[in-house]
């Protein structure tokens, strides 16, 4: 039985506050049950990653749609 490949996206964000940064995860993890969310705030891009099939143009939707920017980290 072949497992599949979860991805890894990295994105950066403009979320400063750890309190949001655990709501919002708490909000993707909803939405994408099976992924793994976590927040890097002390990383200059206020890194976001989300390791499962999430795809990507969903997370930074979402994220905007929260009122955060959100992009594809290059």
């Amino acid at each position: 039985m072949q497992i599949p490949l979860q991805s890894v996206e990295v994105f950066t964000t403009n979320v400063e506050d750890n309190n949001e940064a655990a709501a919002l995860a708490a909000l993707l993890l909803q939405r994408y049950p099976s992924s793994k969310v976590s927040f890097d705030l002390d990383d200059c891009d206020r890194i976001l990653r989300v390791q499962g099939k999430a795809h990507p143009k969903d997370v930074v939707q979402f994220m905007n749609d929260c009122g955060y920017e959100c992009k594809v980290l290059e």
